[in-house]
């Protein structure tokens, strides 16, 4: 079955090249030009991927992710204006899983397009060890339906936060530098910008820590990186 893409921009030629690129790979592409038509079809459609403009008429993109982010965990790929720093932060902070500046190369987009689908599809199948969960303390990570517990309480994770969490919890006491997580789960020589992987430990810090500030779980190395208690 064909990944479905979501591409949301209302510079009509790049969505138009985005979206022949994707079909040439075997992608099916729905496209939209504003915030609330992308929100429309985001409630009516299910997709594996939605690449999402920050500046977008009638709602802009960082408002759409937020509001999807109420109901549905789709991988999202925020597109910010070239030096616009603040636009990449809040992206992660409202739930983007990834953001790529303009302008962009094709090519870059697409592999981190596959990058993260293939991520994600990694965890359709059953597990090799045919374990369907892990439970540390009260936190419970179930591999296959990729949800997590806490004291039997599901709490809800973006696709990244459930990846950097899996990762720590199957590997606990090891110490990852940003960099070795930026390669082992965004999955690609990602352009340097290690704030990316602070922002996820914090929002994921938020969720599952009683006190973020006072964190029982995910630590960190100072100088090093985080590593799972």
């Amino acid at each position: 079955m064909a990944y479905h893409i979501l591409v949301v921009d209302d510079e009509k030629l790049i969505v138009k090249g985005i979206k022949f690129s994707l079909e040439q790979d075997g992608m099916k592409v729905t496209t939209a030009y504003d915030g609330e038509e992308a929100l429309h079809y985001i409630k009516e459609e299910k997709f594996d991927l939605i690449v999402l403009d920050v500046m977008l008429p009638k709602m802009d993109g960082l408002e759409v992710c937020q509001q999807t982010r109420e109901f549905s965990q789709v991988p999202i790929i925020m597109v910010t204006a070239k030096g616009e720093d603040m636009d990449k932060i809040m992206g992660l902070e409202y739930g983007a899983d990834d953001y790529i500046t303009k302008p962009f190369n094709i090519l870059e987009l697409k592999a981190r397009i596959k990058a993260i689908l293939r991520r994600s599809s990694n965890h359709k199948g059953v597990r090799k060890d045919s374990q369907n969960t892990l439970q540390i303390r009260n936190l419970e990570l179930e591999f296959e339906s990729r949800r997590v517990f806490i004291d039997g309480k599901e709490t809800n994770l973006t696709a990244k936060e459930f990846d950097l969490l899996e990762l720590f919890m199957e590997n606990p006491g090891k110490v990852y530098s940003r960099e070795k997580l930026l390669d082992t789960v965004w999955g690609y020589d990602y352009p340097g910008d290690v704030r990316t992987v602070d922002v996820h430990v914090r929002r994921l810090r938020e969720k599952i820590e009683e006190n973020p500030s006072d964190p029982k779980y995910i630590f960190t190395k100072w100088g090093v990186g985080y590593y799972f208690n």
